[in-house]
């Protein structure tokens, strides 16, 4: 196998969300069947906060980085102008020099309108390409970008909705040739259809800020690599979660969240000797009736449930300057079993604001010499808030 072919192969293996877990499954238990999709990098979070707090954020407080979970929360965004600065060493546990980047950010336009931007950067490193009898072909550096925007609109005053529209670039090859099919980079547009409710509530006594968000993102046209006619499903991702804030008192303030998380995408069937379908749905279809489908085409009817991917997590600030974060995250083991706890601190001070992360694995740490692809992922944020900035200069 030449060079390229191999890069094809660490590709998926390392930028595939749901392919990366080391997974060992009894067969008498369930059936490994991971949905992948190109460009996946779409659906790696970006967020130091969030990613402390087990990636959820889709109906957490809104801020600069609304624009990944969900830009419907920007029409509740307190100041008029902030952005984030996010950059993530990714998977350095296998490959040390693939990491993403990420700008974001939000201009208020009046009371009830906000526009938010993007732009996202995955570069997987540097890839020595050779022939079959390895002779060096020169070397190119992977990499992926998409580059966003989006409008959120207050329809009422505890309800917004949100549109973001996307463009998607990845270059994997850098043309390079294949036997006798030459590669080109892949490119889409997508979209994204958010929604926000907030609520004060009374619980025990006590008030409460209480939220619900859902996103239907990257709905957009599959992408290919070389000039067939096959192409791939990009991400297309539904997130829908829910939150509660408090303060519990004049200097402590508390805040809980729980998302569900749903690839729109078909699951791949069981497939017999002879490449017949014998449980699940034929997934050559559209993008539309893909995400229809994919509420009900997992093989075996009792299958379904499992492509649900929850995460949870806890927050509490002190004086609204710092900030400890936990949470977990689960995958069923036959869908990627990414299973695993985090932890993240933050801290505001005038103008500026830091955030980390830090992730836990919980898979591979029994087995000898075993090393997960997620060990050891930090995540960094850094935020600036406009409106700070005038009340400290006046």
């Amino acid at each position: 196998m030449n060079q390229l072919k191999r890069l094809f192969t660490l590709v998926l293996l390392v930028i595939t969300l749901h392919s990366f877990a080391q997974i060992q499954v009894e067969d008498n238990k369930f059936r490994l069947n991971t949905i992948t999709t190109s460009v996946p990098f779409l659906i790696i979070s970006p967020d130091a906060k969030a990613g402390g707090m087990g990636d959820v954020g889709v109906a957490s407080t809104p801020d600069a980085m609304s624009m990944h979970w969900n830009p419907a929360k920007y029409a509740f965004v307190k100041n008029d102008v902030g952005f984030s600065l996010c950059y993530t060493p990714w998977l350095k546990s296998l490959v040390p020099d693939i990491n993403l980047s990420y700008l974001t950010g939000y201009t208020r336009l009046d009371e009830n309108q906000v526009l938010g931007f993007s732009l996202r950067y995955f570069t997987l490193g540097e890839i020595n390409f050779t022939d079959a009898n390895n002779n060096p072909l020169g070397s190119f550096n992977p990499n992926e970008f998409s580059l966003d925007g989006a409008y959120a609109l207050k329809l009422s005053q505890r309800f917004s909705t949100g549109v973001a529209l996307r463009y998607v670039y990845s270059n994997l090859t850098g043309g390079q040739q294949v036997g006798t099919l030459a590669t080109k980079a892949a490119h889409t547009v997508a979209g994204d259809i958010s929604g926000y409710y907030t609520k004060e509530v009374r619980l025990a006594g006590q008030k409460m800020d209480w939220a619900m968000g859902l996103n239907i993102s990257n709905i957009g046209a599959k992408v290919s690599y070389t000039e067939t006619v096959d192409k791939d499903f990009i991400p297309t991702n539904l997130r829908i979660g829910s939150s509660l804030a408090t303060d519990l008192d004049e200097y402590n303030q508390l805040a809980l969240e729980f998302n569900v998380n749903k690839l729109l995408v078909p699951t791949p069937p069981i497939y017999n000797e002879d490449g017949e379908i014998v449980s699940g749905k034929d997934p050559d279809v559209s993008v539309i009736s893909g995400i229809f489908q994919s509420f009900s085409d997992a093989p075996y009817n009792d299958r379904e449930v499992r492509e649900l991917i929850y995460s949870t997590g806890v927050e509490y600030w002190y004086d609204q300057q710092f900030a400890v974060r936990s949470g977990f995250f689960y995958e069923h083991p036959s869908k990627g079993d990414r299973q695993f706890f985090t932890l993240g601190a933050g801290v505001r001070y005038n103008v500026f604001g830091l955030d980390f992360s830090y992730l836990i694995p919980l898979q591979g740490r029994d087995e000898v010499n075993a090393v997960n692809p997620l060990s050891n992922t930090l995540r960094f944020a850094l935020t600036f808030d406009f409106s700070e900035l005038e009340q400290v200069d006046n």
